[in-house]
């Protein structure tokens, strides 16, 4: 069974003044962005099982603009997400239940960039994406892993990288 891992950086967020980060909401490009890339997921995804979202306000309004294009997702908030490197980010995706076959993660960066590297595997994964990958992860940006084991045994190099979708490349705008 092939197992399916999207990763969804959070929309362009705003920087009030006097607003902590982890309250920081989305701006308005964020709020044109995320749409763009529901509607994308929507076309790469027949069924999503679960969503973990970051509990920052920016991930949260940006699941919010998805489930709008995907009304039948409902978001499990995941405080470990926020602000987690690589490793801890490994350790949630392979401590998904079995039953799980397609996950979204809702998140930030840099986590969501490295783990996507370090998944993926350049022999198997589409060479164009990969090159764009390796370069950027935009907010907004969309990686799509492809596992043929278990969550509980990926690891490095495990996963194609299926799609690597921006703002861009919808006619959108890619922010950093």
């Amino acid at each position: 069974m092939v197992r399916h891992l999207f990763l969804l950086r959070h929309g362009k967020s705003a920087w009030p003044e006097g607003v902590s980060d982890h309250q920081r909401p989305l701006a308005p490009r964020g709020e044109l962005a995320v749409p763009l890339m529901a509607k994308k997921l929507r076309s790469l995804s027949e069924e999503i099982d679960l969503a973990l979202v970051s509990d920052a306000r920016r991930t949260q309004e940006t699941f919010a603009k998805v489930a709008g294009i995907i009304p039948d997702l409902v978001p499990k908030l995941e405080p470990t997400i926020y602000e987690a490197q690589p490793g801890t980010l490994l350790s949630l995706v392979q401590g998904l239940p079995i039953f799980v076959r397609t996950a979204l993660l809702v998140g930030h960066n840099p986590g969501f960039h490295a783990l996507s590297l370090y998944l993926a595997d350049g022999a198997r994964s589409d060479a164009d994406a990969l090159r764009r990958l390796e370069r950027k992860l935009p907010t907004a940006g969309l990686v799509h892993l492809e596992f043929s084991t278990p969550w509980d045994e990926i690891g490095p190099g495990s996963a194609r990288l299926a799609h690597y979708v921006t703002p861009a490349m919808l006619g959108g705008i890619d922010e950093d």
